[in-house]
């Protein structure tokens, strides 16, 4: 199994029948892959960027006993099919060890660490979990505080884990317990712990729980089946509200399997793989978690906070050369810092490629890391409710930079034509752009809820059970997949419409510029006006008028040269190192209604924006002058949001409420 060079191998795999002897669910795919070798290294952490050369190691047997652990001590709780285990935890080996122990069991649940308590609760409600691994409290970490303080608002939860750091503080446990017992008597005085959680939910220390359960094989007897639900994870990527997205084993497995089948002999026995990114994300879980334990590769975890650990991209070519890193899996912000850290003479020969995924790579970030550093990037394509990886460049064959490669074996993807009601047309032709459908057994069993669910699939005729995208690509005469945009973030210019990417790539030509996003202006007038945010790489400096000169010489298409061009410090990142271009939206969003409203005599208002689960994106605004109320509706009108009009207390007479609101026709 040496890997994928072309279209013709995938097509080969697939008609030599290589992807009918898969395991039947994620226990057993790890367990095999730790028989491989049992006394290989699985799995290595390490705190803190200063000690990466003094790790805590598991092999195989170890890692299979934790799991089994575990998923005992699971058990022991009550755990059962159709129990959902949540878990909110930075990466640690405990993290997954509650992954994969969970799902030999039941169903886990992934939540980011990084939200604010109301919405950690929120998706705790929403998932039904009974159990919740965590973090116990720990000085300088405010993790604990947050859940805590969602857990009176969960009734189903009946079991609350706690993973002690002070556990994985090497060498300094001692030290580091007695700092946690005052964090604890700090927090919550003499009552300690018990004290600070409802009464009904039983408390327990993960690693204490786990010591008395033995590790040698499961206590629950029965057999998880490729139907039984695995885990959820929570997504929305950055255009919409967190949707609980439901996966089987069979999902997990497929897209292990058919990953294993197309990188091949890059990942496998001997292999080192290190996994930054976090681990309440499909492409840490599966692609450096699932599929290198199926194959018996060593993982190295860096840093309970992955590539945002303090020192950990500054060190990173150190780290590399220590362990003899193969590859890793990052995304476009991660390159981009990257090139800031001279290789310095450190041998990094062992890369072979890293893996770029969640967002599409600038094609002259591809170029400039590549020729810099002589490691191939090889760009991929995947989404939560494919489990994680549809296409990439393959291993074996040509890289195609601003292409996503190849479809992976077992994984059938195409563009097809579909009409104003999003109903199918027929499938596209050679380079012709259409929405980009997968089909296969890796795709997911739907979203929890089922309003969400509906506008998910797409009926080709075929029999097959096709996912809609989202996304809008190509695919070219050889089997290449190329990426041309995304309905939901296409900036629609007086009907015409205009892909960020175009922008993108532009200001990504510019030496300065380490991150570029392109967003739409509102503008009663075009719909929406190109602009763009800029962040400049460490210790550059140039204006945006530079900036917008530069960028008019590099983009052809009139339409798309940015109408605005903003230098910030630091653009907002999602918990995995996306850019978060709705927090870019709201604030042109913003911006724009409070220019239209000043242009049109309505002076000093305050205009926030609101998105919630039923309006979507909403507008609030409150006038100093009840009188100027008419005005303002009749400006904000012409725009495609709901609104509500206030007026601020010390205008208002007689206590009388002038509050006015207005929601605009047709679909939000």
């Amino acid at each position: 199994m040496k890997g994928v060079a072309n279209l013709d191998d995938v097509l080969a795999i697939e008609a030599q029948g290589q992807l009918a002897d898969r395991p039947s669910n994620t226990y057993e795919m790890i367990c095999r892959g730790a028989a491989i070798d049992p006394s290989a290294p699985a799995l290595s952490f390490f705190a803190t960027a200063e000690d990466y050369a003094s790790p805590e190691h598991w092999t195989y047997s170890e890692l299979v006993r934790d799991i089994t652990r575990t998923a005992n001590m699971l058990s022991r709780l009550g755990v059962e099919r159709d129990s959902v285990v949540a878990y909110v935890l930075p990466n640690l080996p405990e993290t997954h060890f509650v992954i994969w122990g969970a799902e030999a069991v039941g169903i886990v649940c992934a939540i980011n660490p990084l939200l604010e308590s109301e919405a950690i609760g929120e998706l705790l409600k929403a998932s039904g979990a009974s159990v919740l691994v965590t973090l116990a409290p720990f000085p300088g970490i405010d993790l604990w505080q947050r859940v805590q303080s969602a857990l009176a608002g969960v009734p189903a939860l009946r079991d609350l884990v706690l993973v002690n750091l002070a556990d994985r503080m090497h060498g300094e446990r001692v030290v580091a317990r007695t700092q946690q017992r005052r964090e604890i008597e700090r927090l919550h005085g003499e009552g300690g712990l018990r004290s600070a959680v409802p009464a009904q939910i039983r408390v327990r220390e993960f690693s204490a729980a786990i010591a008395s359960e033995s590790g040698a094989a499961l206590n629950d007897s029965r057999r998880i089946s490729t139907e039984d639900v695995s885990s959820c994870f929570c997504t929305g990527g950055t255009t919409g509200l967190p949707k609980i997205a439901m996966r089987r084993h069979g999902n997990e497995v497929a897209n292990a399997w058919n990953a294993a089948q197309f990188f091949g002999e890059s990942i496998g026995p001997g292999k080192t793989i290190f996994c930054g990114l976090p681990l309440f994300h499909v492409n840490a879980v599966m692609v450096t978690g699932l599929l290198a334990f199926s194959r018996g590769a060593h993982v190295v975890l860096g840093t309970p906070q992955g590539y945002r650990g303090e020192g950990v991209v500054r060190r990173f070519w150190e780290i590399v050369e220590h362990y003899g890193i193969n590859f890793f899996s990052g995304v476009p912000t991660l390159y981009g810092s990257l090139l800031d850290v001279p290789v310095d003479g450190h041998d990094i020969s062992s890369l072979e490629y890293g893996l770029c995924g969640a967002a599409p790579m600038p094609v002259e970030l591809i170029r400039t890391f590549q020729d810099r550093t002589g490691i191939r990037i090889l760009e991929g394509y995947g989404l939560t409710e494919g489990t994680c990886v549809s296409s990439a460049n393959p291993p074996l064959g040509e890289h195609r930079p601003g292409s996503i490669g190849l479809r992976l074996p077992g994984q059938a993807m195409k563009a097809v034509v579909v009409d104003e009601n999003g109903r199918y047309v027929r499938d596209c032709v050679e380079d012709e752009v259409g929405q980009l459908v997968i089909s296969g057994p890796n795709v997911f069993v739907g979203y929890s809820s089922a309003e969400q669910d509906r506008a998910m699939w797409i009926e080709l005729g075929d029999g097959a059970r096709w996912l809609n995208t989202g996304d809008l690509g190509r695919c070219d005469a050889d089997g290449y997949f190329w990426l041309t945009g995304r309905k939901k973030e296409l900036i629609i210019r007086g009907g015409h419409n205009i892909d960020p990417a175009a922008i993108e790539e532009a200001l990504h030509r510019h030496p300065a510029v380490q991150i570029a996003a392109a967003v739409g202006r509102p503008d009663m007038h075009a719909g929406e006006l190109p602009v763009a945010y800029v962040q400049l790489k460490p210790g550059a400096t140039v204006t945006e008028a530079d900036l917008a000169a530069f960028v008019r010489d590099e983009i052809s298409e009139r339409a798309a040269v940015p109408k605005g061009i903003r230098v910030v410090d630091a653009m907002p990142l999602t918990g995995v190192g996306k850019i978060f271009k709705p927090a870019l939206k709201r604030r042109e969003t913003a911006d724009a209604l409070r220019v239209a409203l000043e242009d049109a005599g309505v002076k000093d208002a305050t205009v926030s924006i609101v998105e919630d689960n039923t309006r979507g994106v909403s507008v609030q605004v409150e006038l100093l002058d009840a009188g100027l109320k008419e005005l303002a509706g009749s400006t904000l009108g012409r725009f495609p949001f709901a609104f509500s009009l206030t007026v601020a207390a010390t205008s208002q007479r007689n206590g009388e409420s002038t509050a006015a609101t207005r929601t605009p026709s047709g679909p939000q």
